[in-house]
């Protein structure tokens, strides 16, 4: 999938005309109960039996759109479910085509009981599309939808779109990083397993509820699964997540909560810089929340090869992509607004037991790929008849909910090292590490603030750590000389101390030493 070309579809999509309601058709027994109760037991019971691969029954004229077509694609505003209903929440819908061939089956759910939602050609207008009305099978069926909000009804505030892939905003209404229900077999360096939602059942909500209840079916080869979502829009917008797993067979590595982003460069990566904007990323680092109490901030890198990271924990309190560099100057990008990308952080709502948050970091040669992955990894392998049961909560925006009260990692900078003037004798790599905040502002200059450095190899050259007064923080640097002119990666970490007591968050990082011929053509 093409990531730019989602966004640009989200937001396509998201502009609509005004027009009359279109006749929602039951194709479902108007008497069928549902509740999360009857879903689960129905994932239990699929994941009894064989995987159905869903046919591809798309129409030739549909199958056959491309980008700009497939984008003139609209959805009939008057159209939208609860259009005419005095409710907080609008859902309209997507269209099949592209790279979304699959169709999704929504449902409404009043009082407890369901009702399919029909396709209606109607409810679109193909005007520019080159697709004709009345061509266009009755039982054509939806890619996804989209969640409008009271607040403004022209921009969505979430959409599921593709797989199990979907996405939110909160205050400054901008898409950036998406969520998934699930994760299988993610950085393996074999084919991914993609879970799909094959059905959705929205519940009707009461006058003045500001939250809308979302059920999930999933469905894959290895696994079935029933999901409940609660969004709550605000500046900081909510999902609780409950979610039951049915496995069908042995699972290598299953990713709970999966969060994707997008990291092509910035001030501690720049291996691909060769764009005139300073940064382009959707997220800048992962944070960590264990369960022992530990913050940890791991900057995001984009490599030059499959890069993995585990972080073992039990009960973690959290975890997220966030990012933390909200500076305009920094991105200079005013179509994509990087500045904007909404952090997401996973809060755990039950014990989640024993296992590791992963990192899964894949190389990319621009913006348009998602190549960063992040997820929670159960230590007992998932087998079949086992049931899984997972509750989170998801918070999407600039401001997170929890934070460290200790100094924040600011920024993460790295370069060739040395001491400026002299000959090199050796290679060195630099690394910049600032923080800001917490318990550093009352911190006296005669106190003795000190980096507490660790590699898994090499040796540290030149620490320092000094006050930074135009960040109201401290600065601490080194330099690590590898051991050998190898290429395996090297594990860094560092803390700011005072006195003896940690005063600041943990980074870590991955280096990996470049080969001697990119040594050598560096400055001698």
């Amino acid at each position: 999938m093409r990531r730019r070309e989602l966004l640009k579809g989200l937001g396509a999509l998201g502009a609509a005309a005004a027009w009359r309601p279109a006749a929602w058709a039951a194709v479902r027994d108007p008497a069928a109960r549902f509740d999360y109760a009857w879903l689960k037991g129905h994932a239990r019971w699929l994941a009894q039996r064989s995987w159905q691969a869903p046919a591809d029954h798309l129409p030739a004229p549909v199958a056959q759109l491309d980008w700009d077509r497939y984008q003139a694609i609209r959805f009939r505003a008057r159209h939208a479910l609860w259009a005419d209903d005095p409710l907080r929440f609008r859902l309209e819908f997507f269209h099949l085509g592209l790279f979304y061939r699959t169709p999704v089956r929504l449902h409404e759910v009043r009082d407890g009981r369901a009702r399919e939602i029909a396709y209606d050609a109607a409810m679109f207008d193909h005007a520019k599309s080159g697709l004709a009305h009345a061509r266009l099978p009755a039982d054509l069926g939806f890619a996804g939808f989209r969640i409008h909000f009271h607040t403004d009804w022209q921009r969505d505030v979430a959409a599921f779109l593709g797989a199990s892939y979907f996405r939110a905003v909160g205050a400054q209404m901008q898409y950036g990083q998406s969520a998934r229900g699930l994760a299988i077999d993610c950085g393996m360096g074999r084919p991914e397993e993609f879970p799909a939602f094959t059905a959705f059942w929205f519940e009707h909500p009461a006058p003045g509820d500001g939250r809308l209840v979302v059920h999930a079916l999933l469905d894959s080869p290895s696994v079935a699964g029933a999901y409940r979502f609660v969004i709550a829009p605000a500046a900081t917008l909510t999902m609780d997540v409950d979610a039951a797993l049915y496995p069908r067979r042995p699972i290598e590595r299953l990713g709970v909560a999966p969060l994707t982003s997008m990291f092509d460069y910035g001030a501690n990566d720049r291996r691909t810089a060769n764009d005139w904007r300073p940064q382009i990323h959707d997220s800048d680092g992962l944070a960590l929340w264990t369960g022992a109490g530990e913050w940890i901030w791991r900057p995001l890198t984009n490599p030059a090869e499959l890069r993995f990271s585990a972080f073992a924990d039990e009960n973690p309190r959290g975890f997220g992509l966030l990012q933390r560099d909200r500076n305009f100057d920094h991105y200079q990008d005013d179509g994509a607004f990087y500045d904007r990308r909404p952090s997401v952080w996973v809060e755990p709502r039950s014990d989640w037991g024993r296992g590791s948050v992963q990192l899964i970091e894949l190389p990319a040669a621009d913006e348009t790929a998602d190549n960063v992955v992040a997820c929670w990894n159960p230590a007992a392998p998932p087998k079949p008849g086992d049931e899984l049961l997972f509750a989170y909560r998801l918070h999407w925006g600039a401001q997170m909910p929890f934070g460290s009260p200790l100094a924040r990692v600011a920024a993460t900078r790295t370069g060739i090292g040395g001491v400026v003037g002299r000959p090199r004798r050796h290679f060195s790599w630099r690394f910049v590490v600032d923080f800001a905040g917490g318990p550093l502002g009352m911190i006296g200059r005669r106190a003795k603030v000190e980096p507490v450095i660790g590699a898994s190899r090499g040796a540290i050259e030149i620490p320092s750590a000094r006050p930074l007064d135009p960040l109201g923080g401290y600065r601490a640097m080194f330099d690590l000389r590898p051991p050998d002119d190898g290429r395996a990666p090297i594990e860094l970490r560092l803390h700011l101390s005072a006195d003896g007591e940690a005063v600041s968050e943990t980074w870590l990082y991955q280096w990996t030493p470049p080969g001697p011929a990119e040594r050598a053509a560096m400055p001698a």
